[in-house]
């Protein structure tokens, strides 16, 4: 998902009652934390840690079915039965971003829709690696991973789409489909479009907003616990380092202009698991290995956000 284009606003840290993430990821992660401070602190092996601004994905169209050369570990993780574990009775949804097919119905996601503040596209194609890997399918392998993971532990799991659908959902219904499921926790997995040299990940949080049919004030506080869990476990699992070039090395920014959040009423948060347009962020993105760390990181964020 690309900052840039129509209707967004510019994103904005995170100003947490909490503090830093840094002060929550020493608690939770010490030797993670510690690796990537070192590695932060020496410019890394490439020489390219270092903050830019934002910019426009590269252009082309993310061509449906592209996959990676990963071996074994890039198949989809099939669905487990849900089981009596720490998380029965617990309802996760799970939101993979875009849809494959949306690059084929530009007309119908491009149409407008209510997102409380103002009016939104209904969706994007999203981006994809400059070899073709599509965000849609990324973020596709990703939720099919967490599913099995999250079933284990005995939550009923439920995705806003798994392909099976020419496009979409919009982001109203995404968020509707959160809150008619009385979610206990959602996560809308995305990979960022932004310019080489900027690397990382980092959780959008919802910002407090009360305007039409958005009011996210009674989410604000567990999302953002939500969030910052997530951010912990994703680095200690995956060793990736928060974003270079958003969120003030926090790993966290609040926005109030995604309506997958303005319109939730139950916590919810996104997660960019890293740049595609970035070379380096690209070989973790491509790799089913790492894609089941990040499923891992998250599904692991969430548990700890679900037990208290």
């Amino acid at each position: 998902m690309s900052y840039t284009g129509p209707g967004f606003d510019p994103p904005q840290p995170r100003r947490s009652r909490r503090g830093p993430l840094t002060v929550a990821l020493a608690a939770l992660v010490p030797g993670a934390l510690l690796g990537w401070a070192v590695y932060a602190a020496v410019g890394g092996s490439g020489g390219d840690e270092v903050s830019a601004s934002v910019s426009a994905s590269a252009s082309g169209t993310p061509t449906a079915g592209s996959s990676p050369s990963a071996g074994a570990d890039d198949t989809k993780s099939p669905s487990a039965p849900a089981g009596s574990g720490a998380l029965k009775g617990k309802v996760v949804v799970i939101d993979p971003g875009h849809n494959p097919g949306n690059f084929r119905h530009t007309a119908d996601i491009n149409r407008q829709v209510d997102i409380g503040t103002n009016r939104k596209e209904c969706d994007t194609t999203g981006t994809a690696t400059n070899d073709g890997y599509a965000e849609a399918e990324f973020t596709l392998d990703v939720a099919h991973r967490m599913r099995t993971l999250l079933e284990r532990q005995g939550a009923t799991v439920k995705l806003t789409q798994d392909a099976d659908r020419p496009f979409g959902p919009c982001v109203d219904e995404r968020a509707r489909i959160g809150n008619e499921a009385k979610a206990d926790a959602v996560v809308s997995i995305h990979a960022d479009g932004s310019g080489t040299g900027n690397r990382g990940f980092h959780v959008i949080l919802p910002g407090a907003v009360h305007s039409g049919a958005a009011d996210t004030r009674a989410i604000v506080e567990p999302s953002g616990d939500l969030g910052e869990r997530i951010a912990g476990d994703f680095v200690r699992v995956t060793g990736s380092a928060p974003s270079n070039y958003i969120g003030d090395g926090t790993g966290l920014v609040t926005r109030e202009d995604l309506g997958g959040l303005n319109l939730s009423t139950v916590p919810k948060v996104f997660i960019e698991c890293g740049n595609m347009r970035d070379s380096k962020d690209a070989a973790l993105l491509t790799s089913g290995a790492w894609r089941q760390k990040a499923a891992q990181g998250i599904s692991d964020g969430i548990v700890g956000f679900l037990r208290g």
